[in-house]
């Protein structure tokens, strides 16, 4: 008897799902898109109708092949892609390479991987959804004539190698901007001035800032601005008494935040656990498709990862509540479930990010997770569980206190019951401002009590510009302004990191000079593609294809004519831009010509400046914290051209020889040596832990110190800095 045929994309879903199949289905991947527009053409004829012509994908001729000799001798066949754009597109290209009528139920569909999903989902196919696939079909189009006729014009007027493209190019402005503020941004002095109070029948120290000046009964916040101002402020307060001036009490009910969304989960996880963007959505793939768990086989551990949604279906609240209740008491449950609203309708087809296995919770299958995987499971699952907890009650006093006529201020707070704060705790705001979230414990205090002072201290402070995007504010701005869509600002980020547009100072994010370059040329010749509300637009127009509303011929009859246009005449009357080049103050070795400081594809390079009658290069050279394990001088860090932009290690050479020959791809542990053979030791990593191993293969144990100490020692570990920007087959930007 024919097996029916289940297509999904990737092997590690195919693996999971099967599991809940019987042997009358056979299950297969297509390992992602099988059919797309070509590479070497435009592959769009913007004559007719902007009829794409798709290609089957090199590399795929062996996948093909062998889903079409599984289809052919299938009783049925079902395509249960992702529940999205993209899935839809793909379930459609496989449809037509696979010659299936679009009229046929071929469709399947789930928002999470477990038994129940599959199997109500096998027992109600539906047909492909049009308006999904013209949605995905508009915005591939879109992004392909943007992208297409845009970047050659980048490559003559800036430098090859070049991309431009909707989001990825708003995207960059948005950091320009942000530099230009900061840029432009001129500090303003002001002076703190803090007093150190207690009572006076005990010693209980608090602090109260300097707030304003209290006339005819009310109080006027006052700046100071200066030095000789605080002077003047101080010596009206010597020797003057300490009181308490008001004391307002309250209580606050803090509420829980909503379930995950990819935005939201990729914003936490960044300020959270300090995962990028990429790496989240890598993570996030694989405990959504399947891990192999100890003693259970492979299982999908979290629902779909791609939604902007909040909604959480009954089911899913019903057993929340049930584990809230059984982890933490009945009070820490509201008195029915919590439902969160959805900005607008099409946010609806799925669900939030949340478990998909309520038995499983993070602590009980640690060993089955790498060190990434835990770490972001247990995000989801405490942020999930959060969700449906009782709001956490807040005891607030806000306390001024005078002096002559001069007012302090000082702020407490105190939580009486932690509610959803047991399960997913507070920490600051990225870039939050320490005096605005920094709430002290206050005495007990009545009006009019008397205070003794015990210190006063002044701090010249300057007003400080804007903060530099994160991932995550970026990622939040770009939500907010309707930049995009959540399966996009990962590859967004990824795409503008590695065309060299931004860089990366730690968690901050800033313009490279190429990115300026390129922003500004746009932002003078193509306004509509920088545009922040323009971009948003289109967002909104591929949104209303997806439900029917617009038709994708129409929008991209709009967008282009005005489009080329502009191309044509940017061709004649745009300059070629000369991108300013550092000087090293060194000469070639070869030619005698200067030595500058160059952008390539995997950062910054030496180079001649005679170049390309000179081909000189050589690697910047960065200092690194550490020492030279062989001679004991200091270390430099290089990136290879060779290895993608892959990082390592050599001896600065400065010491008392000049001649070491010490290099290593992994950072040396400062002042180890392996017990077994003598050797130095370097930093490994493993499922996202660092730890000291032998840098020796020889060595008889190759010995790896995975004790108790490597979790501890992971922290002031230096991370491997492999080239992160290369990218992965899911996180593939879906604009050119």
């Amino acid at each position: 008897m024919s097996k029916n045929l289940v297509i999904v994309e990737s092997p590690a879903k195919a693996k999971t799902i099967g599991r809940y199949l019987g042997k009358e289905y056979k299950i297969a991947a297509s390992v992602g898109h099988i059919r797309d527009l070509p590479s070497s053409t435009m592959g769009v004829d913007v004559r007719h109708d902007f009829k794409p012509t798709y290609i089957n994908m090199r590399g795929k001729e062996k996948v093909i092949r062998e889903l079409k000799d599984l289809a052919a001798s299938a009783e049925r066949v079902y395509i249960a892609t992702d529940p999205d754009r993209e899935g839809e597109a793909i379930a459609w290209h496989i449809a037509k390479v696979l010659n299936i009528d679009l009229n046929e139920d071929c469709r399947i569909s789930f928002n999470e991987i477990t038994e129940k999903a599959i199997k109500n989902a096998i027992m109600s196919p539906r047909k492909i959804d049009i308006d999904l696939v013209n949605a995905q079909q508009a915005r591939r189009v879109l992004d392909r004539l943007v992208g297409y006729e845009l970047s050659p014009l980048l490559w003559s007027k800036v430098r090859k190698g070049l991309s431009a493209g909707r989001v990825q190019s708003v995207a960059t402005k948005l950091v320009v901007d942000r530099e230009k503020e900061i840029e432009a941004f001129v500090p303003e002095e002001y002076w703190n001035i803090t007093a150190e109070l207690s009572p006076l029948e005990e010693e209980f120290p608090f602090k109260a800032r300097y707030h304003g000046e209290k006339k005819n009964g009310k109080i006027e916040k006052v700046k100071v601005s200066s030095k000789e101002e605080t002077d003047i402020l101080l010596a009206s307060l010597s020797g003057g008494e300490y009181a308490v001036d008001t004391i307002k009490k309250g209580r606050k009910l803090r509420q829980p935040f909503a379930p995950f969304t990819t935005s939201t989960l990729q914003q936490e996880a960044s300020r959270r656990i300090s995962f990028t963007s990429r790496k989240t959505m890598r993570v996030a793939q694989q405990l959504y498709e399947g891990v192999e768990i100890s003693g259970q086989g492979q299982i999908a551990l979290v629902s779909y990862i791609r939604t902007d949604s909040v909604r959480v279906s009954d089911e899913a609240m019903a057993a929340a509540r049930k584990l809230i209740s059984e982890k933490y008491g009945e009070k820490y449950l509201p008195k029915s479930p919590r439902k969160y609203a959805n900005k607008n309708s099409a946010q609806d087809a799925h669900e939030a990010i949340r478990p998909a296995h309520f038995e499983l919770d993070p602590e009980s299958i640690r060993s089955s997770l790498s060190l990434d995987q835990y770490k972001l499971y247990k995000l989801i699952w405490d942020r999930f569980l959060s969700s449906q907890m009782a709001s956490a009650e807040v005891d607030t006093v806000s306390l001024d206190v005078r002096c002559n006529n001069s007012i302090f201020r000082a702020q407490g707070e105190t939580i009486k019951f932690q509610g959803f704060l047991a399960a997913y705790a507070d920490i600051a705001e990225d870039n939050a401002d320490d005096e605005k979230t920094n709430k002290s414990k206050l005495p007990e205090l009545h009006d009019g009590q008397a205070l003794k002072l015990l210190d006063m201290k002044s701090e010249q402070k300057f007003t400080a510009p804007p903060a530099r995007y994160t991932e995550a504010t970026l990622i939040k701005t770009l939500e907010e302004k309707g930049i995009g869509r959540p399966s996009t600002y990962a590859p967004t980020i990824s795409t503008i990191l590695e065309r060299n547009y931004i860089d990366k100072d730690g968690k901050n994010i800033y313009p490279t000079e190429l990115g300026k370059v390129v922003t500004l040329l746009l932002a003078d010749n193509f306004t509509e593609i920088v545009d922040v509300s323009f971009t948003a637009d289109m967002e909104s127009k591929l949104d209303e294809i997806e439900v029917g509303k617009k038709n994708w011929i129409h929008v991209l009859e709009e967008f282009y004519p005005p489009f080329h246009e502009l191309i044509l005449k940017a061709g004649s009357a745009v300059s070629k831009v000369k991108m300013e080049e550092k000087q090293t103050g060194e000469k070639c070795p070869d030619c005698g010509g200067d030595l500058v400081i160059k952008e390539g594809r995997f950062g910054q390079f030496i180079a001649c400046a005679n170049f390309p009658e000179c081909k000189f290069t050589r690697n910047m050279e960065v200092s690194v914290k550490g020492s030279c394990p062989i001679c004991g001088s200091g270390l430099i860090s290089h990136r290879s051209n060779k290895y993608k932009g892959r990082v390592f290690y050599t001896c600065d050479k400065k010491g008392s020889n000049p001649d070491c020959a010490f290099i290593s791809w992994y950072l040396p542990v400062e002042g180890q040596k392996c017990d077994t053979c003598g050797s130095f030791m370097v930093w490994k990593r493993f499922r996202g832990r660092a730890y000291p191993k032998c840098a020796n293969p020889e060595c008889p144990k190759n010995n790896t110190r995975k004790s108790s100490k490597s979790e501890g020692a992971e922290a002031s570990a230096p991370k491997e800095n492999k080239s992160s920007r290369k990218k992965s087959s899911k996180d593939t930007a879906k604009e050119e």
